[in-house]
């Protein structure tokens, strides 16, 4: 059993950058990989960020490509997603999501086993 606990979301003004965490307990697998989505009211959940535990290679939406960095530390069983330059339609629950088995396709929902409760990011225009 993994749980994923998401945190440090909040309201921001447009342009300025907020710095999501999601810390693992439970559980954890080496050869996992994590990831952010994030779902606006009424819309369907998109991925954002994801990262490779072993190796820490990166992938990311186009939409955030050039503001967003995802990172982990392994030790805190921890992911981090910095967001920069943020735009009103970045507001979203932002969700951390487990993938135990590392498989390929790391934008797609369905891949993730595991996943945390979602943190509000609200920006402001």
């Amino acid at each position: 059993q993994v749980q994923l606990v998401e945190t440090g979301g909040g309201l921001v003004q447009a342009g300025g950058s907020l710095r999501l965490s999601c810390a693992a307990s439970g559980r954890t697998f080496s050869g996992h990989t994590m990831a952010w989505f994030r779902q606006a009211p009424g819309k369907d959940r998109d991925f954002v960020a994801a990262i490779r535990w072993s190796g820490g290679t990166q992938y990311y939406a186009d939409s955030v490509k050039d503001r967003f960095t995802i990172s982990r530390d392994v030790a805190k069983k921890t992911v981090y997603l910095r967001m920069n330059s943020l735009k009103p339609e970045d507001t979203a629950v932002y969700y951390c999501a487990l993938d135990r088995e590392s498989r390929p396709l790391v934008t797609l929902g369905g891949a993730y086993d595991f996943w945390g409760q979602g943190t509000q990011v609200t920006v402001s225009s």
